[in-house]
């Protein structure tokens, strides 16, 4: 109790510390027009001290903490040169050990964590960026001999596109071979993952932004190692590897093979476009919905369904949860003796990491993820998870895994949608059922409230994305829905 008392003293004590320096009780009855505006910047400071005080009470600082670092990391792609890591490295540990001595301080704890984080992401940004470095081609090269293992491989609609780690690059004039090479190859000729080929290719050193601010799409293939681009000329040989597979050329190879298998197996069984949009829902691989199709989907503002994110995880994981402890329940003996709900949980967080790993494990996805385990895991604990704070673990997560998603569309309309809707719903919708009034009118009203619940998730998600949208692909949805998904199959970099 006495340790309760204390915490609400440095709770008021903070409250007290953004106070406003007017008090309307002593207001004069008649108010000249200067006095109204001090009256009005008076309730304006009362209310941002209160907000202020609010968000930096205990427990409310974690959210901001994912906004901080984004900005650090922000701050690192901004930058005019490349920042030496053994100075942003250093800076960021002093900030973090100021933080923690200035936790007991109202004013300066905030600030403090707000100051770590910012440094945090800097470092984080420079030391990935170290971590990565690789060369990259510096000029063009008609004809360069490439043989590698097949890293990634890409279906579109006129070609495919594979990635090669390279084992051997000949080149004329090219000092320092790159350590990846992105090739486009005919429709239908690309090799399996893990495959080890031999090609002749074009390559170009990577893409300039075609306009001053436009999409940087060498910044993307840096951070995926990836120093030159171009297609292959003539046939593509496949040989026996000089060396054996790694971990993750493995890993790449199985988890590509069972998406290839499920696709195919669903566009057997249904055909067209219907089996295209199914195997999209569960493989991720959407390049073989035709173009029309894409169209009237994203005309109707359906075409964020084909976009792996929350609600697919939520779909996966509700009925894996839904099935597991519903058949457990049909065993008495066991259900009234073991922790069925929480077996179930655990099994539910298996089949969202499997598709997961299945679906391409973009932004998006990877975010949903995130936010579902934590959710499940606390029903494992018995703990509620709070939505703000598993939204903001997510954002650092992901971060700290690829810090260079910061600066692109899929993760800024993702959280953006997401941060939107749990913003919105915090407040719920303004009417409820009366528990004394009749079922027919309540289940009326339960009918209104899921259509309202619907319209208003699509006009918020919409207003939260349509920025990022109009900045990044110079386009928009005729309605706000499907501006909901992260990476949606039309929006394309100009």
């Amino acid at each position: 109790m006495a340790r309760q008392n204390s915490h609400n003293e440095k709770t008021r004590a903070r409250a007290k510390t953004w106070a406003p320096g007017i008090d309307a009780a002593k207001r004069p009855a008649g108010l000249l027009i200067p006095d109204g505006i001090a009256w009005i910047t008076g309730r304006l400071g009362e209310t941002l001290s209160a907000w202020a005080a609010a968000e930096a009470a205990p427990g409310r600082l974690l959210p901001w903490v994912p906004v901080a670092f984004g900005l650090g990391i922000v701050g690192y792609f901004a930058a005019d040169g490349e920042p030496a890591w053994w100075a942003s490295l250093p800076l960021a540990v002093v900030m973090i050990l100021v933080a923690c001595l200035a936790r007991r301080r109202p004013i300066a704890f905030p600030v403090a964590v707000a100051l770590a984080a910012m440094t945090a992401g800097f470092a984080v940004a420079t030391l990935q960026a170290l971590r990565l470095g690789h060369p990259i081609l510096q000029h063009p090269v008609s004809s360069a001999l490439v043989a590698g293992f097949v890293e990634v491989r890409e279906e579109r609609e006129r070609s495919d596109r594979i990635v090669v780690g390279v084992q051997r690059f000949e080149a004329a004039g090219i000092a320092s071979a790159p350590h990846r090479v992105r090739v486009a190859v005919r429709k239908g000729t690309a090799p399996a993952v893990g495959s080890f080929v031999e090609l002749k290719a074009h390559l170009t050193p990577p893409l300039q932004p075609l306009r001053p601010g436009g999409y940087e799409f060498a910044r993307d293939m840096y951070f995926q190692r990836i120093g030159a681009s171009g297609y292959a000329l003539g046939t593509i040989k496949v040989k026996s590897p000089p060396v054996a597979q790694g971990f993750w050329l493995r890993y790449a190879s199985i988890i590509d093979g069972v998406r290839d298998a499920l696709d195919k197996r669903i566009r057997a069984v249904t055909g067209g476009d219907h089996g295209s949009i199914a195997s999209a829902l569960i493989t991720g691989k959407r390049d073989a919905i035709s173009g029309p199709v894409n169209d009237a989907m994203y005309v109707s503002s359906l075409a964020h369904v084909l976009s792996i994110s929350g609600y697919h995880m939520a779909v996966v994981a509700g009925i894996v949860f839904f099935l597991i402890r519903a058949g457990l329940a049909l065993i008495p003996s066991l259900a009234s003796r073991q922790p069925i709900k929480k077996w179930a949980a655990s099994g539910a967080i298996i089949a969202a990491a499997f598709y997961l790993l299945l679906s391409g494990a973009e932004v998006a996805t990877q975010r949903s993820f995130i936010m579902i385990a934590i959710v499940l895991a606390g029903v494992i604990v018995d703990r509620a998870a709070l939505t703000f704070r598993t939204l903001a673990v997510a954002a650092i997560v992901v971060l700290l895994l690829a810090p260079q998603a910061v600066v692109h569309p899929s993760f800024q309309m993702s959280f953006a949608a997401t941060l939107a809707l749990i913003a919105t719903y915090q407040r719920a919708l303004p009417w409820h059922p009366d528990s004394d009034s009749s079922l027919g009118r309540r289940v009326a009203l339960w009918g209104v409230r899921e259509v309202t619940a619907l319209l208003l998730a699509s006009l918020v998600a919409g207003l939260a994305t349509m920025p990022y949208a109009a900045y990044h692909f110079h386009r928009l949805a005729p309605t706000a829905s499907s501006q909901i998904c992260s990476r949606c199959p039309w929006s394309r970099p100009l």
